[in-house]
């Protein structure tokens, strides 16, 4: 196995590449992930949207939101309101920064920039695990002394993913959309970089 830096990358790698950035920009407007809540007290369900221009939002028009910080209040657990998280405001724009990374790469046909965009995408979706993470601990964990409703020794972080009971709820984290969309940008991105500079076998000895 060799790898080959040099030349520029292939047509057919070029229209990939526009198809993460447009993938990637779309994500920018709409949901990453969900939670979605349930229990015998609320059959309908509610749902909590985090990303897109909205930051975080609920479903049902917004009335989730409502609900949950109301229940929040309950169990001593901090509101959730989109201003008080830097990381939903600037969410769109990094994305939207990537989106144009993608397309640039794309038209100068550049392949050691299209290496650093698949490191500085993979990056950023470690990073933001982690945070996802540390977010969700802090919310689950912080809680206030004067809780109506005190349970010893019970947290209420959400998982980051899968599926999770706290109390009487059923918590369940996912992909929304906008997070299909970016694995799939992150899957383009790491094919087209195999393709194009890594040699395999016969063609590696050849060379």
């Amino acid at each position: 196995m060799k790898f080959n830096f040099t030349g520029k990358l292939s047509k057919s790698s070029m229209i990939l590449l526009i198809v993460a950035g447009i993938f990637t920009a779309i994500s920018a407007f709409t949901s990453v992930w969900r939670i979605d809540l349930s229990a015998p007290q609320y059959p309908e369900g509610m749902v909590l949207y985090i990303g897109g221009l909205d930051g975080v939002s609920g479903g049902d028009e917004g009335n989730d939101l409502y609900k949950i910080n109301e229940l929040n209040h309950y169990v001593g657990m901090a509101q959730i309101h989109p201003g008080d998280f830097w990381e939903f405001t600037a969410l769109p724009i990094i994305l939207g920064a990537f989106a144009v990374l993608f397309l640039v790469t794309a038209f100068i046909k550049n392949k050691k920039l299209s290496i650093a965009s698949l490191v500085a995408f993979g990056i950023f979706g470690v990073l933001g695990f982690v945070d996802f993470y540390h977010w969700t601990y802090v919310y689950g964990h912080n809680l206030s002394p004067d809780a109506p409703i005190k349970v010893p020794g019970m947290s209420y972080q959400p998982p980051i993913l899968g599926e999770k009971q706290l109390l009487s709820f059923d918590a369940l984290s996912q992909p929304n959309v906008g997070g299909y969309l970016l694995m799939l940008a992150g899957v383009i991105l790491l094919y087209v970089v195999v393709k194009e500079v890594v040699i395999f076998g016969n063609k590696a000895k050849q060379n």
